[in-house]
């Protein structure tokens, strides 16, 4: 069950593998993301010291949190990967040009998982060429409606 969706990074980037992590998260950040109230539009994953993390994730707290945790909204989290796709992805971002890109969030047996995906970057006319194709779906699937 899908929590929320990051469409820019579709748009910015050509995704060519997908990963599901495990978040190192707070009770206050579990309580607001079971409510929806995450967002991951300016999100982005890094590769720092040997583990990938996320930054600029925002899940904004409960008014019901506990009183004495004071929540940071966009602090960093830890992503939880498998030793082997850390060394495949650390490669992959430090020599190949690749870019890791946080893509949806959502529940798998009741924990909550972040998708990641190894991205290349778009240019600015593969992204055109993208919103023409897109458009032309679109018309074609109202043509076919029409008839």
């Amino acid at each position: 069950m899908t929590i929320v969706d990051n469409r820019k990074a579709f748009h910015d980037y050509f995704i060519e593998e997908r990963y599901e992590a495990g978040l190192v998260l707070e009770g206050w950040e579990v309580k607001s993301i079971r409510a929806g109230r995450v967002q991951l539009k300016e999100s982005y994953v890094s590769y720092i010291k040997g583990d990938f993390w996320l930054l600029g994730a925002h899940i904004s707290p409960l008014s019901t949190a506990s009183t004495h945790v004071l929540p940071d909204p966009t602090r960093i989290r830890k992503l939880l990967l498998k030793a082997s796709e850390i060394e495949k992805l650390s490669v992959k971002v430090e020599r190949a040009g690749y870019t890791v890109a946080a893509l949806n969030m959502h529940f798998t047996r009741g924990r909550i998982k972040l998708e990641i995906g190894l991205a290349k970057g778009k240019k600015q006319h593969d992204k055109r060429e993208t919103e023409k194709e897109r458009e032309w779906l679109r018309e074609k699937q109202r043509l076919l409606r029409a008839k």
